[in-house]
């Protein structure tokens, strides 16, 4: 090649994150704030209130209410409370489910009576619009792996182009334009690159049976579902004997659990034929006790007598590396500071890559800028960037909103939060494409600074669990989401502000008359 080496990775540094950079802002934006996907969710339905965890109590209430309300079921599921997760979660099969035969409900922690709560898919919607990118399956996990690979090329031809990386780390210089966008682009990339190459490495683990499936094709033809069931270790179904028999307690059950590993968070309860002769209990251990996934830490007792039949078996190094990438991705081991610390390092990600969408568009507007119109390529890129990043936040306030003014009855009620992030964020690039590049930028950082620092107040008057009553409490969930929702609206303010004020030019210093030389003649120093 013409070019050297470098060269030609700061070409592909610079097209490719320019091609996927706008989708990769809204899938790290998105997936940093899954980090506080439960925390979300409990903000989205405030009818949920926090108690003291009992778990032994809480499993003898899904027992009586799942005995009361689904004692026919082929399965129960049963999803305890934790410090992030306030509600008892039930489910059960039944053919009045609807489409997949399921249905599911939230119980009380304290009394065991059902909660009715608003519909919102909460969290939830954020986490799976991640990797999904409300696309029908499997597109959407094809394209977000494919930004992810983009993302882990962008990282490797970053480290290649830029060879003082590290010591331009430490170099900042504010008030340069481009030199200062750069500056920061550098620093940020450099003091969360390990979390990045994680990040984006584990992505790839993740979805591996798309991304190369021809072990898996060749091992299982097409069964899919029997590749899964090897790798997860699915429990086998167990045919029921038919003969009627009275179920053990299940907090027995969960106590004879606890002493096959002390001190372990149990999370999930999966009952298989209940009331039956043939009925089977058993007890996952939850994703937050360890790093990796383990199959292993599921214990199964026989659901009459409560007899242990099995503590699954010993993973392999090779499946441990693996679950072990897939813990770290998702980060659900982490205690609140880590989890913050995640959060953090996932906002540095995405600022990279916004600063990297400003740099390649400024660096090209300067060749233009005595020009009365930029060109249509470079308008396209600054409208693009307008409603990537700040209409994305404005839909991310407008989810919120639309989670507390829609009437609590109305059908479908999840559907239209998602429905007004989506058209908020349409509205956006509607916006970006009739205003000018700059006031767009203001106006609507201004509307999304306003959208999210009055979000604590609209909290407030809407359910009475503003930050007055959370503190007070000690709901931390909630009153955390209120504070970071203000903090958010305080730096979207200061954006808009400096977006406001007109850059200032630089005066030119008049010319310095210098001694007189031999000749006698004045010269002048020209700046």
């Amino acid at each position: 090649m013409r070019e050297g080496f470098r060269q030609a990775m700061a070409w592909l540094h610079t097209w490719t994150g320019l091609i996927f950079g706008w989708l990769l802002f809204a899938i790290f934006l998105t997936g940093t704030m899954s980090y506080f996907k439960e925390e979300i969710s409990h903000w989205s339905q405030p009818e949920i209130q926090r108690h003291t965890l009992d778990p032994a109590n809480s499993l003898a209430l899904a027992q009586r209410y799942l005995q009361s309300n689904a004692g026919s079921a082929s399965a129960w599921f049963i999803r305890l409370p934790s410090e992030r997760e306030p509600a008892i979660s039930v489910g059960w099969r039944t053919p009045e489910g609807g489409r997949r035969g399921f249905m599911r409900k939230d119980l009380d922690a304290s009394s065991g009576e059902e909660v009715q709560a608003r519909d919102s898919r909460g969290g939830e919607f954020f986490y799976r619009f991640h990797f999904q990118l409300e696309m029908p399956h499997p597109w959407g996990r094809w394209l977000s792996t494919l930004c992810a690979f983009i993302m882990f090329l962008g990282l490797i031809t970053g480290i290649i182009t830029h060879k003082k990386i590290f010591k331009e780390f430490f170099t900042f210089r504010p008030g340069k334009g481009q030199r200062s966008w750069l500056d920061g682009h550098n620093a940020i990339g450099v003091l969360v690159l390990p979390f990045h190459l994680m990040i984006s490495y584990s992505s790839l683990v993740l979805f591996m049976y798309m991304v190369m499936p021809a072990g898996i094709l060749a091992s299982y033809g097409g069964d899919t579902n029997r590749y899964f069931s090897d790798l997860f270790g699915r429990d086998l179904d167990v045919t029921p004997a038919g003969v009627v028999a009275p179920m053990a307690a299940l907090p027995t059950l969960y106590a004879k659990a606890l002493e096959q590993a002390p001190g372990a968070h149990l999370g999930t309860v999966q009952v298989q034929n209940p009331n039956d002769q043939n009925a089977r209990v058993s007890f996952t251990r939850a994703s937050s006790d360890d790093v990796a996934y383990r199959r292993s830490q599921t214990w199964s007792f026989d659901g009459v007598s409560g007899q242990l039949l099995s503590s699954g078996a010993p993973e392999s190094g090779m499946m441990m590396t693996s679950f072990s990438f897939a813990g770290l991705h998702m980060g659900n081991f982490a205690g609140p500071w880590l989890r913050w610390l995640y959060f953090c390092f996932g906002l540095g990600g995405t600022a990279v890559i916004g600063t990297g969408l400003v740099m390649w568009l400024g660096k090209r507007q300067l060749k233009h800028a005595k020009r009365a119109r930029m060109p249509a390529e470079l308008r396209l890129v600054e409208v693009l960037n307008i409603a990537s990043m700040s209409g994305l936040l404005l839909g991310v306030a407008a989810f919120f909103w639309s989670n507390r003014l829609l009437p609590l009855d109305v059908q479908g009620r999840g559907d239209m939060e998602v429905n007004a992030f989506l058209g908020v964020w349409a509205l956006s690039l509607l916006h970006a494409m009739l205003r000018p590049g700059r006031r767009a930028w203001a106006e609507q950082l201004g509307l999304g600074a306003l959208a999210f620092a009055s979000l604590p107040l609209l909290n407030a008057l809407t359910t009475g669990q503003g930050l007055n009553h959370s503190l007070a409490v000690g709901d931390w969930a909630m009153a955390g989401f209120d504070l970071t929702a203000l903090a958010v609206g305080l730096f979207l303010s200061w954006t808009a502000r400096k977006l406001l004020t007109p850059p200032k030019v630089a005066a030119k210093r008049a010319p310095r008359a210098l001694p007189a030389g031999r000749d006698g003649v004045a010269k002048v120093e020209v700046h």
